[in-house]
């Protein structure tokens, strides 16, 4: 259904949304937002330690009260009320009758390229802890992003090509640890909002709304090589060989 949604259209319910959400922090004094971000917390905190019975109870009254908060929200109202309106448009129009008219398309006067589509990596999820796997795998480059978790990526476990490998993250809240091989250069550009760093050795105590960058050496004439590109909002991010 929302496929048929215009990018157009749907910018405008995100800017929407947005300004509910700024209305409700300076004059509701964030409402349930900052409700549902503790509440939120505590999910996760808690989602990593099932084992215990404890835990399990905090994971059940931190979701529930998560939800409540959630869907209070002015902005969340305003989405939800958005996607009806939605559904119900796009019935009305299923129910008519085919226009009779002939649609024209531009002639083309290119001809399409053959082209193979390759899996990535990862499968994108907003709230789940991702690793590369344990055993030997085929690389490819990775460019992900995600809201909750933590990011693990370890190089030693497969043959990178004779060329730049990249690795592109875009991360809400959570770490993220990057393992590379001795013989492989690193290029890594790094930007945090609040968190800290770890550079193969180089230490950074405290980022807040900075960007680092590093390369080793004989990054612009060797390969393998490696280009890390991460964005995070609040977490730690480490890079060492192994």
């Amino acid at each position: 259904m929302f496929k048929q949604l215009s990018t157009k259209y749907f910018n405008w319910i995100l800017i929407i949304g947005a300004i509910l959400l700024v209305f409700e922090i300076i004059f509701f004094h964030g409402g349930s937002l900052f409700s549902a971000l503790i509440a939120g917390f505590f999910v996760y905190f808690s989602w990593k330690r099932l084992h215990s019975l404890w835990w399990k109870i905090v994971f059940a009254i931190s979701l529930i009260s998560f939800t409540f908060s959630f869907f209070n929200l002015l902005a969340i109202r305003f989405f939800i009320v958005a996607a009806i309106v939605f559904f119900i448009l796009n019935y009305i129009k299923s129910t008519q009758e085919p226009s009779q008219e002939t649609p024209e398309f531009p002639e083309k006067d290119y001809e399409c390229e053959t082209m193979t589509h390759v899996e990535p990596l990862f499968d994108e999820r907003f709230f789940d802890d991702y690793r590369t796997e344990e055993t030997a795998y085929q690389w490819k480059d990775v460019n992900m992003h995600g809201i909750y978790g933590d990011r693990i990526i370890d190089l030693s476990n497969t043959v990178l090509p004779n060329d730049t490998a990249v690795i592109s993250i875009r991360h809400l809240i959570g770490n993220i640890e990057i393992y590379v091989p001795y013989e492989v250069e690193v290029s890594i550009h790094h930007s945090s909002v609040f968190g800290r760093a770890t550079i193969l050795g180089e230490y950074h105590q405290r980022l807040m709304n900075k960007s680092i960058h590093y390369e080793t050496e004989s990054y612009s004439t060797t390969y393998p090589r490696v280009k890390i590109i991460t964005s995070i909002f609040s977490g730690d991010i480490e890079v060492k060989r192994v």
